[in-house]
């Protein structure tokens, strides 16, 4: 069976005169670039290293991650990778995926597993803590807290199923 990769981040600019870059969240999702992770640049280089691993990673204090990859050790390596892709392989992305990944989420169904109530996201709004999926039905609008409590797992078809909190919203008369 091939394996599968996933984008994750673009190579935004280049940082001081050592070859380290600043990388972008792509596609909605949230900073996958860790330490020790292997990247691939798409598209690759006709010559020089394609594969890299992440062998230092911080944030910048703004939008990006402060990253340095193995094989690009000078300006002149970092400046090739300004405007590329960074693939990863989606085994070594975290398993809970699923509940960060925008493109994905929106316009799913979901249903709460108390009252019944549904509704579909229209959009994930990312917080410090957590997310927060902004979801629509016939009931109305709820900002819904993406916790263990409230979202324990996202399936790959049909509906989601939410514990909404008592007081949220939905509150359907008996």
């Amino acid at each position: 069976m091939r394996e599968r990769f996933r984008a994750i981040a673009r190579v935004e600019k280049t940082h001081g005169r050592r070859g380290e870059v600043v990388t972008v969240a792509v596609h909605g999702l949230p900073s996958l670039v860790r330490e020790g992770l292997e990247v691939f640049a798409v598209p690759p280089a006709l010559r020089g290293p394609r594969r890299h691993v992440v062998t230092s990673c911080a944030d910048n204090g703004r939008s990006g991650r402060l990253v340095a990859l193995s094989g690009v050790c000078d300006l002149a390596s970092a400046e090739a990778l300004v405007g590329k892709t960074l693939l990863a392989r989606v085994a070594d992305l975290p398993e809970d995926l699923a509940l960060h990944d925008a493109g994905r989420l929106v316009g799913r169904e979901v249903v709460d597993v108390v009252t019944g109530a549904t509704g579909a996201i229209a959009e994930v709004m990312r917080g410090p803590a957590n997310d927060v999926w902004v979801v629509r039905g016939p009931l109305g609008e709820i900002l819904v807290p993406v916790i263990d409590e409230v979202v324990s797992s996202v399936p790959e078809e049909g509906p989601i199923p939410l514990a909404v909190p008592a007081g949220l919203g939905w509150e359907v008369d008996a």
